[in-house]
């Protein structure tokens, strides 16, 4: 049985534990309301780009003459993955539950008999996939020194992925990111970037014709790229958002349970040093007995 000091120092540790868990949960709540709204403005402007982008492929005539970034390869052999983490943990199973939804969809293509490849922006997810696709993860970026993610971050990721399919390194990019949906739920989503991914109704011409100026090709060989990159943005700052939501409700459960291992603990050294003391007057009264 653990003496009194020992209960003593346990009882101090789990209250620094405490003390450290409720500041995070408040760091994260203080976070969380700018990064929702941040995250919430941008799904507008990501939804608006692909209608935009529909319109102008709907009336492209000749798809096949279209750019790569719209017409794709012509195969879907090559799978690149875009998986987007976390850079820190303590966040519950936020960075885990996109990786696990990369990994089933890796697993999925790998039994296809196509091949894959994977692009890791943020260290959580790179250290959690290498246990299984070391050998396939061919670049992994770091946003550790961002302190307010913009659309440069993005943009300089969806410059590296553009290079890499026309370069021939892959045939379809799909984003891994988790979608904000409140502070205890957050939903891991796969989202296919490259070739672009033109709604039904539109592509169908259902929002109606429109003359373009310039040129159709023109338009599209400089909105695609940026496409990229906005649905890039997006998915960062939806994992930023969900972020803080996961980290905000883990923190919050550690501090209760905390409090719950704290009760316990005191109470059991409550018992121990009353059967101390109540041992050591059976004691003295015994040999007061005796005498």
């Amino acid at each position: 049985m653990a003496s009194l000091k020992d209960m003593r120092v346990r009882i101090g540790a789990t209250k620094a534990t405490q003390k450290i868990t409720k500041a995070m949960q408040m760091v994260a709540a203080s976070k969380l309301r700018r990064a929702q709204t941040t995250a919430e403005a941008a799904r507008p402007f990501a939804e608006r780009m692909g209608r935009v982008l529909g319109r102008i492929a709907g009336s492209v005539s000749d798809v096949s003459a279209a750019p790569k970034l719209l017409s794709g390869t012509g195969s879907d052999r090559v799978h690149l993955l875009l998986v987007c983490t976390g850079e820190r943990g303590l966040c519950g199973p936020f960075n885990s539950a996109i990786v696990r939804l990369a990994r089933e969809r890796a697993n999925a293509l790998t039994a296809e008999g196509k091949e894959i490849k994977i692009f890791c922006v943020g260290r959580k997810g790179a250290e959690q996939l290498k246990r299984n696709f070391e050998k396939q993860i061919i670049e992994t970026i770091e946003l550790r020194s961002v302190r307010q993610i913009g659309f440069i971050n993005a943009e300089d990721v969806a410059k590296r992925i553009i290079a890499l399919y026309e370069e021939g390194a892959f045939d379809v990019c799909t984003l891994f990111f988790s979608r904000f949906k409140s502070v205890i739920a957050q939903i891991p989503t796969a989202e296919q970037i490259i070739p672009a991914q033109i709604p039904e109704e539109e592509a169908n011409g259902a929002g109606g014709s429109y003359e373009f100026e310039p040129e159709q090709d023109e338009l599209l060989e400089e909105l695609l790229p940026r496409n990229v990159a906005v649905q890039i943005l997006h998915a960062l700052l939806e994992n930023n958002a969900s972020f803080y939501g996961a980290q905000m409700s883990a923190m919050d459960n550690a501090t209760r349970n905390a409090g719950e291992m704290i009760r316990k603990q005191t109470l059991a050294y409550n018992r121990t040093r009353q059967a101390m003391i109540t041992k050591e007057l059976i004691e003295i009264i015994s040999g007061a007995e005796a005498v």
